[in-house]
């Protein structure tokens, strides 16, 4: 299988995500150093914390000045999706812009996190081949990115809301596929086989 790089910096869920990947037969390359991203086959941007310290985080590496410059497949999980956007009201900060997209608070009224197993729907891109509409992933999130021209997998909670972003190379997902089950792992096997 081809070289997986993971973009380590500082952010949690990289553990989950390793052994995921090393379950499939894949040693993955943890790494925060841009020279080695620049070169890598795949990376995965994952996440889990606050976004104004996440960007700070990748701010103090550069990694917020290489991940957009990339050419490969990239795949941002979690909070790595939310800081691929433009700007994320946790925090008020400004995001890496690959996605023109606003990262919203879920409404006061509903219970945050939006936690557990949730069903995807309107599934499309090659990150969801061989994946059935209305499949359930499983979600962490109490922010949230609007149904847009990018979205390539829709969720619903309290509304629909994007499960999944595409660009160029650039793929994204709110839900956690290393914590997915089967599901999950067809989807990073589809994303390693781009």
């Amino acid at each position: 299988m081809n070289q997986v790089t993971i973009i380590d910096y500082g952010a949690g869920n990289l553990a989950s995500v390793m052994f995921a990947l090393k379950r499939m037969g894949i040693e993955p390359v943890l790494t925060s150093d841009p020279e080695v991203l620049i070169k890598a086959e795949k990376v995965i941007f994952p996440g889990v914390g606050h976004a104004l310290a996440a960007m700070d985080a990748l701010k103090a590496k550069g990694l917020d000045v290489v991940i957009p410059k990339l050419t490969c497949p990239v795949l941002g999980i979690c909070l790595g999706m939310q800081l691929m956007c433009t700007h994320s009201q946790e925090g008020n900060v400004a995001g890496l812009g690959i996605f023109n997209e606003i990262v919203y608070q879920f409404e006061p009224n509903q219970k945050v996190p939006h936690m557990g197993w949730n069903t995807i729907f309107k599934l499309s891109d090659p990150l969801f081949a061989k994946i059935q509409e209305h499949s359930s992933v499983y979600f962490v999130h109490s922010y949230y990115v609007p149904v847009s021209k990018y979205t390539s997998a829709a969720s619903y909670y309290g509304k629909a809301f994007s499960a999944a972003l595409q660009k160029d190379n650039f793929y994204a997902v709110q839900f956690h596929p290393e914590k997915s089950g089967v599901i999950g792992e067809q989807i990073l096997k589809n994303f390693i086989s781009l």
